[in-house]
């Protein structure tokens, strides 16, 4: 299974839907609005089709979206979001991990509501 799974442009209309709505969505979630049942397979690959939805977005001078993908368990991204973030150097949990994600996310919201298509 990999990211070919995917439609990358129906995952950048979720993501950008989700950011109008300030709404972030877990990894199931989004499973389910694309048509696939969670499974570990399935989330390694969205993850990596989303990769390609933040390249555009960095690209186009956007925000990225991937931080509004989180897990169910504690409203954060998964550890893969945190590996090698030139703008975090904390813990990937907690308290000050959760600022920084709601800032990016409500980055993701402003940007999109101004630039609604």
């Amino acid at each position: 299974m990999n990211d070919a799974l995917f439609d990358i442009d129906a995952i950048e209309a979720l993501l950008r839907d989700a950011a109008l709505r300030n709404a972030p969505l877990t990894y199931a979630e989004a499973l389910a609005a694309l048509g696939h049942p969670f499974s570990r397979p399935h989330m390694r690959a969205l993850c990596k089709a989303i990769d390609h939805v933040d390249a555009r977005a960095a690209a186009a001078g956007e925000p990225e979206l991937a931080v509004l993908v989180v897990r169910a368990s504690d409203g954060l991204p998964g550890q893969g979001w945190w590996v090698g973030r030139p703008d975090w150097h904390g813990k990937w949990e907690g308290p000050e991990a959760m600022r920084h994600v709601r800032a990016l996310q409500a980055a993701a919201h402003a940007y999109w509501r101004r630039h609604r298509l």
